[in-house]
């Protein structure tokens, strides 16, 4: 019995006095986005390698239940000559030694421990535990004590950083005990040590042109003692050496503090997309280290290409052919009511072909299916009607100027969610099976899904269309693709459903019915739209049979439910395809081209008001007296109709 209990006390002597490796400083809270948090370790000799421990978080909220969320490895680290080592973003300053996300680390209570244990032993939501625990700290940003937690880890005190948007750190004194004061990240908490000469890296603009120059200043806190020499490297993923010319080796004189370089950027003919230089200071060795490093600019590519058809606001029709199998929707014809409903999701949720993506990989789908029209280098966004470099695809919780993916079917109405797996990006051949059960697939259903500007996606929400139409000043381009995308979304999966009038719970089905159909009506499918659903059947094996063959909505929810299905002749689908409407933008005359026999011309408003009605024949130039706007112009001839957008200025 006293042998057991002196090998006990051994044991959380171990867990609580251990000093060959210690959390030394951390920062869980800094002001505006967080994107400066960090974690520095102390070893108790200088230049310790880090090989077999691990960093494990803990998460301490009611849903964490004190389970891991996240794990580092710390393999090949080694700290610094002070016993250092600054895990944190390329945001913190001097630069880490070990970089992590923005915005990654929670602010409490929760919990870090240092464990000399394998990543494998912590799949994400371990629970906390001592075992072969090095060290641990519990903290909070002035919230209650996480009791539990705290028994988990064997530690008797939660260290409060501070309250919310603080500028304090949680610092070990050599005691072991802890403070919160002024951070002081790569650099010994009692002020001792080697004070380390940081080199600033300084640019001018984040941003430049193909053919333009760029001027790098390289800046010391302090003069240096000897001439520092050093080199830089610019490479990232396609951008490389053949894409500038300029000195890449420097020096900063002894004595001095500061040396610059101008790098001259490529004018190629190469259509490479806008790419991203990254600014690497290499070679610097202490007492040198950068205070910043890893500095991102942009190059813009001015070799991008235009596609033949337009944009949503300045649609075009006829251009882009459906990719659908010869017999795609042969199987619907004949039927009506709840076997037409199934024969469709019978072909568009097939377990047999179909396939689902990962959350991740829609980023990639969507820089294809949504790329716009006029710069291959942009994606064109739904909502507020607007290209964007496909480079501002948001990546932290800073949504200002990016775009993200918008859920045309909220995810909290539809039940979607995310899974690990969804963090992968493994391309079009690697997938899941996928059936009409599978309502959590509705999550990456790119068919749904739409590249939209960051903060517009946050303003709509979960907003039934309807209560939600769109930013102000827009011309409403986007609303008969949102129609078309969740009414495919009602068929694909069982347990979603579109319903008249707003739902007022989140998980309630989404509204508004009849807005959806008034959009679908007012806004058919143009050759952005039919691209975009050709771009997703590359990807999913499958199609929005709402863009190939419209007029299935009314056969479903419209004027013709109950009605036989018959599958329309492509003969008659094409025999307006080759009809010019010009100019467009209109000021007040429209001129037609194509037309082969007299044509009724009716124009509606968005509101599906008829303003104007006439017969026209070919080339034959007509005046309208019409408001500035976006209207639907229909040609009808022997029956045959033809909806296109056009523009009034």
């Amino acid at each position: 019995m006293k042998l057991h209990l002196i090998l006990c006390f051994f044991c959380f002597s171990l867990v609580s006095f251990s000093q060959i490796l210690v959390i030394n400083e951390i920062d869980v809270d800094t002001p505006g986005i967080d994107d400066k948090e960090f974690i520095e370790l102390k070893s108790e000799s200088p230049n310790f390698a880090l090989d077999g421990y691990i960093l494990v978080f803990f998460n301490g909220s009611s849903s964490g239940d004190d389970r891991s969320y996240m794990t580092i490895d710390l393999a090949g680290s080694v700290t610094d000559s002070n016993g250092l080592l600054l895990i944190g973003s390329a945001n913190v300053i001097p630069f880490p030694q070990f970089l992590i996300s923005e915005n990654v680390i929670q602010n409490g209570a929760d919990a870090i421990g240092i464990y000399e244990a394998s990543i494998f032993d912590f799949p994400e939501e371990t629970l906390a535990t001592q075992t072969n625990l090095i060290d641990a700290l519990v903290y909070d940003t002035s919230d209650s004590d996480d009791v539990a937690l705290m028994n988990l880890l064997g530690v008797t005190e939660q260290i409060n950083e501070g309250s919310s948007n603080n500028t304090n750190s949680i610092q070990r004194n050599n005691d072991g005990t802890y403070f919160s004061g002024t951070p002081s990240p790569r650099q010994l908490n009692d002020g001792s040590g080697i004070i380390f000469n940081g080199v600033t890296i300084g640019i001018t603009e984040n941003q430049y042109n193909e053919g333009e120059s760029l001027n790098i200043t390289f800046t010391t806190n302090t003069n240096v003692t000897s001439d520092l020499n050093f080199t830089i490297n610019l490479d990232n993923n396609g951008f490389n050496t053949t894409d500038y010319t300029g000195n890449i080796s420097l020096t900063i004189p002894s004595g001095t503090n500061t040396t610059s370089t101008i790098l001259s950027l490529t004018d190629d003919s190469d259509d490479e997309g806008d790419e991203v230089l990254i600014i690497k200071l290499l070679d610097l060795v202490e007492p040198i280290i950068p205070s910043n490093n890893n500095i991102a600019v942009r190059v813009v590519d001015n070799d991008f290409t235009m596609a033949p058809w337009g944009k949503p606001i300045t649609p075009t029709f006829g251009l882009v052919q459906s990719t659908q199998p010869g017999g795609y929707y042969d199987s619907l014809d004949g039927l009506a009511d709840s076997e037409l409903r199934q024969a469709l999701q019978d072909i568009i949720a097939d377990p047999n072909t179909v396939r689902a993506q990962t959350y991740n990989d829609v980023t990639d789908i969507l820089k294809a299916a949504d790329q716009n029209p006029e710069n291959s280098n942009e994606v064109w966004l739904v909502y507020t009607e607007q290209g964007r470099p496909k480079l501002d695809f948001q990546t932290t919780s800073d949504n200002s100027g990016k775009w993200n993916r918008e859920h045309t079917y909220p995810r909290s109405r539809g039940g979607f969610f995310n899974i690990e797996e969804d963090d992968v990006v493994d391309g079009p051949d690697i997938f899941w099976t996928t059936k009409a059960d599978s309502l959590r697939h509705g999550n990456s259903d790119a068919h749904a899904l739409r590249a939209a500007d960051g903060a517009e996606n946050s303003l709509r929400g979960n907003q039934h269309y309807g209560e939600y139409t769109g930013p102000s000043g827009t011309l409403g381009s986007f609303r008969g693709d949102v129609a078309r995308s969740v009414l495919y979304m009602e068929i694909r999966y069982n347990g979603l459903e579109v319903v008249n009038g707003f739902p007022s719970t989140n998980n309630e089905p989404l509204g508004d019915l009849a807005t959806l159909l008034d959009w679908h009506r007012n806004d058919p499918p143009d050759d952005f739209e039919m691209n975009r659903n050709n771009v997703v059947y590359t990807w999913q094996l499958n199609r929005n049979p709402f863009i190939d063959q419209p007029d299935l909505v009314e056969y479903i929810w419209g004027t013709n439910v109950g009605q036989q299905w018959v599958q329309p002749l492509s003969v008659v689908d094409n025999s307006l395809n080759n009809v010019q409407i010009f100019p467009n933008p209109i000021e007040n005359t429209i001129t037609i081209n194509g037309l082969t026999q007299d044509t009724q011309i009716t124009i509606f408003s968005l509101q599906g008001l008829k303003v104007y009605q006439s017969n026209v024949n070919n080339n034959t130039p007509f005046t309208v007296d019409l408001f500035s706007g976006l209207y639907l112009l229909q040609l009808n001839v022997n029956d045959k109709i033809s909806t296109r957008k056009i523009i009034i200025k």
